[in-house]
């Protein structure tokens, strides 16, 4: 969050001792795509409360500017309240629990999914992946070129099928191992989405809607879209 915008923002608002709705739907809006942090919004209360005090010393209308504090506080609190998660849950291998957890958010994906993994050789996966792009769901890959052609990949057959798919062909790896469902939830950690990550390697991924590491992620997801280019099935 940019704390001096929102200092000067707060400064330029309390000069007339009022946070009318237009201001306050453009704080909550702003402050919800800004992801905000428990310091952030530590900061900004205290800074109101300072603010408001300064403007009681200097004989400003004691009763408005406790309505605009209170109405500053309560959007506050609403961002927190939203960027909160109702969704977490965790998942470990060896077994199948990492994937399963994965195919479950396949199958509830209604708009959009967007996976930025180093490499996809697991048939189920690429079977449930496959379903959500049939289906209508849009689906973006970001992966690496080092592993896409081995035994296994799929890929170059997701490709082939429709997905878009965008490769890292570069000499360092795209090595990330996260998924976007429906701008909504993330599920994100060790796991490589392949058959030996689920029969032997000691990997963990987590499921959350928490909004702070939803939008962190997808704004690292559109970056490497528009950093890396189309891939064109052979």
């Amino acid at each position: 969050m940019n704390r001096q915008k929102w200092s000067a923002w707060l400064e330029a608002s309390i000069q007339d001792y009022r946070l009318d709705d237009s201001e306050r739907r453009e704080l909550q809006s702003e402050l919800q795509d800004s992801v905000l942090s428990h310091e952030d919004r530590s900061y900004l209360r205290n800074l109101s409360f300072k603010l408001v005090q300064q403007e009681i010393q200097n004989q400003g209308d004691a009763a408005a500017l406790v309505r605009w504090l209170e109405r500053v506080v309560k959007v506050l609190d609403n961002v927190m309240s939203a960027n909160s998660a109702d969704t977490a849950s965790s998942w470990f291998s060896p077994g199948r629990a990492c994937a399963s957890g994965i195919i479950e958010q396949l199958k509830l994906a209604r708009h959009s999914v967007d996976i930025c993994v180093f490499t996809i050789a697991d048939n189920d996966l690429t079977d449930q992946i496959l379903a959500a792009h049939k289906r209508g769901v849009a689906v973006r890959i970001v992966t690496d070129n080092d592993k896409m052609y081995d035994k296994g990949s799929d890929v170059e057959y997701l490709a082939a099928q429709g997905v878009a798919v965008k490769i890292d062909t570069t000499r360092y790896h795209m090595h990330h191992k996260f998924a976007i469902f429906d701008q909504q939830r993330l599920i994100n950690g060790s796991f490589n989405w392949t058959r030996s990550a689920s029969k032997y390697n000691q990997e963990d991924i987590t499921l959350t809607d928490d909004r702070r590491f939803v939008s962190a992620f997808s704004r690292q997801f559109e970056t490497l879209w528009q950093k890396f280019p189309c891939h064109k099935p052979s």
